[in-house]
């Protein structure tokens, strides 16, 4: 097959670029994927944008296209959806035709080996798809937090992430299911699904109260602010859990240790979808949680969250949007770049 494909490449903080290459075929191993739409994780990739990498970490470990230095120019995004258009010779023709999930920077085509590459079930559709990746971190941190039966439950953040895991929690018999987000329309949107209590930040004194002299059992931080991890302290209670979702980059958190968090017996646990969480390994493997994830995506239609479908060639002015819509009313919940 000729042609070229269009790649998105990061050069500097606050610039990117789509770049040409010739379309290579894929040699005896390999497939060639034409990808159809790729998601934007938004609070990674900000980072990416914006710089804040730490410099002595690889973008992803576990990941094979993202085994590489937080160095200008660099590729980045985990979530595209495509079709295989050719294979190898040492390939089994099915795959031929099949769609594809793969953990793939933003890219028009690319190749790579079947291992690498996620079945997309029949009844699933492309868009719906794409949430593969940001619905198995919704359940991992389901995972790590063990919510139970009639506990008081907080959500920290409600970008893309804070709203799928929010759908998760309302099908627990929690006591209650609450929110603290600073964007009013994410606010609304919180509301609708149907929880205890929304708030701004602001607010938090109002919800300390309503939770309570035990405070939360569990808080969630997905918010991406480190500031964030100081207001779930305040809303624990003794011996609660605090699941941190966030990755921060190279931003410091500066977190208050000498008061409630130290009499409380508060636990912080970090959570990172990449592998499985140590207590869960003796039954739980990745292929078993994909198993759920796909169940959950064909539940919750997270396509309904999309709300910006952009060709790549706009990559550049869609990036400067996410940077800069702060607390903006028309604050984006999820991108996601077409293919033509």
């Amino acid at each position: 097959m000729s042609g070229t494909a269009k790649q998105l490449w990061f050069t500097a903080p606050l610039q990117v670029e789509v770049r040409e290459c010739p379309l290579a075929a894929p040699s005896a191993g390999e497939v060639l994927v034409k990808v159809r739409c790729s998601a934007i994780s938004a609070g990674t990739e900000l980072l990416v944008y914006r710089g804040q990498l730490p410099a002595d970490v690889p973008l992803d470990a576990n990941i094979a296209a993202l085994q590489t230095a937080t160095t200008y120019p660099m590729q980045y995004g985990y979530a595209c959806v495509g079709e295989v258009v050719q294979v190898g010779a040492q390939v089994e023709r099915e795959w031929l035709g099949r769609r594809v999930f793969a953990f793939q920077p933003h890219v028009s085509h690319f190749i790579a080996t079947p291992a690498n590459l996620i079945a997309i079930p029949d009844d699933i559709g492309d868009e719906a798809a794409l949430f593969l990746a940001n619905m198995e971190t919704a359940v991992n941190l389901v995972q790590d937090g063990a919510p139970q039966l009639g506990e008081q439950v907080v959500v920290l953040g409600q970008g893309i992430v804070g709203v799928l895991l929010l759908q998760l929690l309302r099908q627990f018999p929690l006591h209650s299911l609450h929110v603290v987000e600073p964007l009013a329309t994410r606010r609304s949107r919180a509301a609708q699904l149907g929880v205890a209590s929304v708030v701004e930040p602001a607010l938090l004194p109002a919800l300390k109260q309503e939770l309570g002299q035990r405070g939360a059992d569990l808080c969630y931080e997905v918010s991406g602010s480190p500031h964030a991890l100081n207001d779930a302290v305040s809303l624990s209670g003794y011996g609660s859990r605090i699941v941190i979702g966030s990755w921060y980059g190279n931003k410091a958190a500066s977190l208050m240790l000498g008061g409630d968090a130290h009499r409380n017996r508060v636990q912080l646990i970090t959570s990172q979808v990449s592998t499985i969480a140590p207590s869960l390994t003796g039954r739980w493997d990745k292929q078993r949680r994909f198993n759920v994830v796909w169940d959950q995506i064909r539940t919750l239609q997270p396509q309904q969250w999309i709300d910006a479908r952009v060709p790549l060639t706009e990559a550049h002015a869609l990036y400067r949007r996410l940077h800069e819509q702060g607390i903006a009313a028309n604050a984006l919940l999820q991108a996601v770049f077409v293919y033509p």
